[in-house]
This record gives structure tokens, sequence and C-alpha cells, in this order.
């Protein structure tokens, strides 16, 4: 079918320059208001009407007759219908839609994916700062950042998925602080435990049970392994830096944990201190003084950030001489620029808005070639939780939030995986629990995963009889010529430029909404029509339908990162 609608596509483009030359650039087809219209909609004809000052009715007319003077549209297409001021609706003959059965059974797992383009895409995501485990809005932004990474897969990108963070900076002192006090018998509460600046009426630091686990593990001088680093405790409580580099080594490791059990997997591990001691920092600064963007104010140094929209400048280097936390950022993306990036992604929830103007006018200023633009933002909000009908706000692991690893425990990684990526990221989202457990239709990942384990039911019933799901890509397909039938096949020839819709914009929530419209459809079209009859063409037509989509249903799924189970 896709193969079809890109045949027609060109003999639409055809019909329009001969209308009028150079309209064929405004060749395409709409999905109709209402499916009963028809398959296409061409809106062409009042587009180009008052520029031709033609009545758009009347245009409309002389492009239905030239579309169906076309020997692809007389294969095709059933009909193709005038309607209102100048709306064209073309509808398929039922071979034309039954042809995407066996593109679906041809392409299997690949269906939806385009080729290999040749340029690469760095995502970066989560970028926890190891000061405690992961919660439910690392959560968010793990299964955004993997979503958007298989999204970009499928169209033909070399994704590299990178983690950036802080492994030296004043929220690790506070840590290593926390954790050596716990190691000389401490606890929050006590007089020494570590104020707040910001509050001084706040003793709550790193107040999590975690924290005295690290300290007991320092003491009893054990080895800690994370991916990007190794650490053995020297034991001594006096030896803050030590304490510092366990302390690091030993969150990293947890974050490991909660990761693999979301299945995340990252390419590589980047340090903010290596920034600083490779001399990036310094080169980016040394760039933006030479290109005249910066000046020295109350003893601090500025960029002319409102040079490139920007609502103020912003200092750079404070009068104490540390650098402001949008400098190593913009030196970050020099580097991924430099190291052939040419499009990068950043996933960072809401709070990070206001970095986004600076550190592009930084690249800007920088004058390394960077375009404008670079690079993109899906900033998501933060998640509540819900369970018993009452929000959550606290966990034995963490002390102060959900972690993400007691919302895989309490549900499942599926689960909370199709539920975080079922709104758009910018939007709230409540996590219900109670909802994430229950195994009927009103679990949406449920309602999804059961939709393709009662298809692989089917033809294991099948093969068990002596079937060969093999051969369904080419049996007559002649028999699918019902509504429910037709209706499934459309859908299915959706799935691809849904796919790249929703890479294109970073919008791994349109892949949901898709698949729950997919089970709909099939749970339909299964209630309407048995599939193991006894006439072997309708039953091997209708084998192949189904078989298809389960297909997609998994294709689906695994941009997502969610299982497809064959039974439940």
């Amino acid at each position: 079918m896709l193969h079809i609608q890109h045949e027609l596509l060109r003999g639409l483009a055809d019909a329009l320059e001969a209308l009028s030359p150079g309209a064929g650039t405004r060749a395409a087809f709409e999905s109709p208001k209402v499916a009963a219209h028809g398959d296409y909609a061409v809106t062409a004809a009042m587009q180009l009407a008052k520029p031709l000052k033609l009545n758009p009715r009347q245009l409309g007319e002389q492009l239905r007759e030239a579309l169906l003077a076309q020997p692809v549209y007389q294969r095709w297409v059933q009909a193709i219908e005038l309607a209102g001021p100048g709306f064209i609706n073309i509808r398929l003959k039922p071979e034309a839609k039954q042809q995407i059965v066996r593109e679906v059974l041809a392409a299997q797992a690949q269906f939806g994916c385009q080729a290999d383009n040749g340029q690469r895409v760095l995502v970066e995501f989560v970028s926890a700062n190891p000061t405690g485990p992961l919660h439910v809005g690392h959560g968010r932004q793990a299964a955004l950042g993997d979503a958007i990474c298989n999204l970009l897969d499928t169209q033909g990108w070399r994704v590299h998925r990178e983690f950036y963070y802080n492994d030296a900076g004043v929220q690790i002192n506070t840590l290593a602080t926390s954790t050596q006090l716990r190691a000389q018998g401490f606890k929050p509460g006590d007089d020494c435990w570590p104020i707040d600046p910001d509050n001084p009426a706040s003793k709550a630091f790193y107040n999590g049970e975690y924290i005295a686990d690290i300290a007991a593990d320092f003491l009893a001088k054990k080895t800690v392994r994370a991916d990007d680093r190794e650490y053995t405790a020297s034991g001594d409580a006096r030896d803050l830096d030590s304490i510092r580099q366990f302390a690091v080594a030993y969150l990293r490791h947890e974050q490991d944990l909660d990761l693999q059990a979301f299945d995340v997997r990252f390419d590589h591990y980047f340090l903010e201190s290596s920034l600083y001691t490779s001399g990036k920092v310094a080169d980016a600064v040394s760039r933006l003084q030479a290109a005249g963007k910066t000046y020295e104010l109350d003893g601090a140094l500025w960029l002319k950030s409102t040079d490139y929209g920007d609502d103020k400048d912003r200092v750079m280097k404070k009068t104490d001489g540390t650098f402001t936390y949008f400098v190593p950022d913009v030196a970050y993306h020099i580097n991924k620029w430099e190291r052939g990036f040419t499009k990068v992604v950043n996933i960072q929830g809401t709070d990070h808005h206001g970095t986004i103007a600076r550190v592009r006018a930084g690249l800007q200023a920088a004058g390394v070639g960077i375009p404008e633009g670079y690079p993109d933002y899906v900033l998501h909000t933060m998640v509540r939780v819900v369970r018993g009908g009452q929000e959550v706000k606290i966990s034995k692991r963490a002390g102060s939030y959900v972690t993400l690893r007691d919302l895989i425990e309490w549900t499942s990684k599926d689960a909370v995986r199709f539920f975080l990526l079922s709104r758009k990221p910018d939007t709230e989202y409540t996590f219900d629990v109670d909802l994430a457990v229950q195994k009927n239709n009103d679990n949406p990942v449920y309602y999804v995963q059961y939709a393709h384990a009662r298809i692989c039911s089917i033809l294991a019933t099948w093969r068990a009889s002596g079937g060969d799901v093999a051969r369904l890509a080419s049996v007559d397909l002649s028999p699918l010529d019902s509504a429910p039938a037709q209706a499934l096949m459309v859908l299915l020839a959706k799935y691809p430029a849904m796919l790249s819709d929703a890479a294109r914009d970073f919008a791994p929530h349109d892949v949901t909404f898709y698949l729950r419209e997919l089970a709909s459809c099939y749970h339909s079209y299964y209630d309407a029509e048995r599939i193991l009859v006894e006439d072997e063409a309708v039953k091997h037509a209708r084998l192949a339908l189904v078989a298809a989509t389960a297909q997609v249903l998994h294709n689906g799924l695994h941009v997502l990162g969610v299982d497809a189970p064959e039974k439940m």
C-alpha cells in the first residue's frame, strides 16, 4: 500500500503541475476528518484557487478529472469524490489496501524504518549528578531519551547515547561531608549536620538511609564498580577525598542498577570535571573574549547574550573567580560539535528552560560554526505518584522522594515506560500505581500487550495444526474486503508516517497513541470476524492480516522499550 501511495502521490503532483507550473510541490494526502469520507483527502484545489483566480470547486473538478484519467488511479482507486468548497476525497480499492499486509510481512522488524542516512546524532539524557538514587523525574527522562533514540534510529540516524554529570561540584562536596559525618557516627538532626546556606532553618542535606549505607561500606573498605569507574575505599573516616570518590562511584553503581532495571544503556559517560582539567572551559571563555562578546562589570565577566535574543546579559565568571553553571555547558556543546555531532538533542527538566537562551547565545558568540538553534531541547515536567488514592512522596531508600526503582518494583518496567511516555513531555503527569498493575482494558500497556499476545495465541494454535507463518506473506488477500479488515489495514499503513513524524518532533507519546488505536482496531476486528474458519483461503488471508498487526504492535512497543509478550 505504501508504494501505491507513493505512485498516487506522484500522479497527483503531475496533475497539479499540469494545472499550474510549480504547483506539483503542493501534492500531499491528508487523512479525512471523517473516516467514512475516504482514505485520502486532497485540499490543493482550495490552496491554488486564489492565486489562479479560479473557483475552488471548479478547480477541484478539473483536478478530479485529471486524476481519473491517470492509469495509476484507474488501477488502485475505487472512487474520487468532490465535496464542499473543493475537497477531493479518494477511496481506494480493497486490493490497494491489502498490499500493506504483504509489505509488513516482508519487512518484519524493519517495517517503518528508513535506510542509514549517514548522519550522527547525540542524545544526552538522565545526566543525574551522583548524589542519590534516581527519582521518578529521572525515570521520565530515561524513558523519553531512550525512546527518542530508538525513534531516531528507525529514521536512519546513527545514535549516540550520552550521560553527563558533575563529579566535583558543590553537591558532591555536600555528599562527601554528609557521608563523612555518617561514618563518624553522626546522623541527620545532630548539631553538626550540614546546614543549607540558602535555608539556614533546614538541616536536611542528604538524609536518606543510602548515606548510612555508603558510610558503612566505606568503613568496610569495599570496592565499588560502576559503568564508568571503580574505586576501593580507604576506610579512614578522616579521608574526605577518598570518601568523595567512593561515594560518587557507589552512587554511580546505584544509578547503573536503576538504569539496568529500566533497560536503558549509554554509550558514554561524560564528566563535567573533564571540561576543566582538559582546558575546554578556559578555551571556550577565550573564544568568547577574542570574539568581543564579553565585558567586565563590577568585578565579574559578562556575556553579551542579548546580542543573540536573550532578555539580559549573563554573568560568566563571578567575583570569586568561579564560573556560572552555563559556561561549562557552552564548552560541553562546543565539544559535541567538534566530535562531529551536527545534531544534538538534550532531554532535561523544565527547570532548565532558562539555560537554553544563554547556552545557544554562547555557542553563537564562540564563532565555531555552530548553527542557530543548536542544540535541540526536549523539556519535561516532574511526575506525581499516586497509590491507593494518595500521593506518595517519600521513599525509604531516598528519604525524600520516590525512586525509579521503587516504581519499577511496585509495577513493572513495561508499565513505567509506557505510562511515562503516554503524555507530551511538557505536560503534568500523575502515575497511578494501582492502574499500572491492573490486568484489564483500563490499563493502556496491558491493553496493547494483550492485543499482541492474543494474536500470538491464534498463530500458535494454527502452527500446532501444521500451519507455516512464513508462507502467509504470499497468500491470496482478496478475502480481506470487509469494513473491519480494511480499517485495520488502513491503520497499519499509517505506521511509517507516524514513526517519521514522531522522530521529527521528538514525540514518543505519538507512538503510544498509535499503539492504543491499533490495539483497539484489532480487538474490534477480532470481535467482528473469526480468524480460524473452515474456509482455507479466508483463514489464510485473515491470519496474514493479524500476523502483520502483531508485527507492527511489536515494532512500536520496541521503539518504546516495552516488551511484546506472546503469552499473558
